[in-house]
């Protein structure tokens, strides 16, 4: 016990003084950065390989413009987010969906277009009257994105133009989203 009083008093002494503060000072230097690199440092290869099942994605975004349902299941639009999803799994586009609120009107609807069309959506897919009446009308002043229309009031499929593909409803409709986004994240990759 004496011999560690003696230690004690001799720090001590040292640390008294201008001398002690500089010393104190570059002892909490040294700790404060032996903290930092085992907090923030480390090995990176410890960390192991990236996960192989992460999806690397292209950067094309494809984005479903529905009604306030959204993609539940059974809903109108769960066959086309199906389709979006498959479509997705063979391009890499980033696919999400956006359910427009309240009024279902074409009016109610742009806003929830437009802002797909800033968030740069390069593939806008819309299922429900009042997005797909919409889209239909905006389609023509956004010739860079790529739309896709889904449903019975969509028009027929001869009305298929420029960037604006129409898919109606039935059992396939799946298949037939995915082909047609397929197609238009190829034809936006190009």
């Amino acid at each position: 016990m004496p011999r560690v009083r003696l230690l004690l008093e001799r720090t001590a002494a040292l640390l008294r003084g201008r001398r002690g503060a500089w010393a104190a000072g570059g002892v909490l230097l040294v700790v404060c950065a032996l903290v930092a690199v085992w907090v923030f440092g480390g090995d990176d290869e410890a960390a192991g390989p990236p996960d192989a099942r992460a999806r690397q994605y292209q950067d094309v975004d494809a984005c479903l413009l529905t009604g306030e349902d959204g993609i539940e299941a059974g809903g109108p639009a769960a066959a086309v987010w199906q389709g979006m999803e498959a479509a997705s799994g063979d391009t890499r586009a980033r696919v999400t969906h956006v359910p427009v609120m309240g009024e279902q009107s074409a009016a109610n609807a742009l806003p929830h277009l437009n802002g797909l069309i800033q968030r740069d959506c390069e593939v806008v897919l819309a299922t429900g009257r009042a997005q797909t009446e919409t889209v239909r009308k905006a389609a023509g002043g956004h010739p860079q994105v790529r739309f896709v229309v889904v449903g019975s009031e969509a028009g027929d499929r001869t009305a298929d133009t420029g960037n604006l593909t129409v898919v109606a409803p039935g059992d396939r409709v799946a298949d037939e989203v995915a082909e047609a986004v397929r197609r238009a994240v190829k034809a936006v990759q190009q």
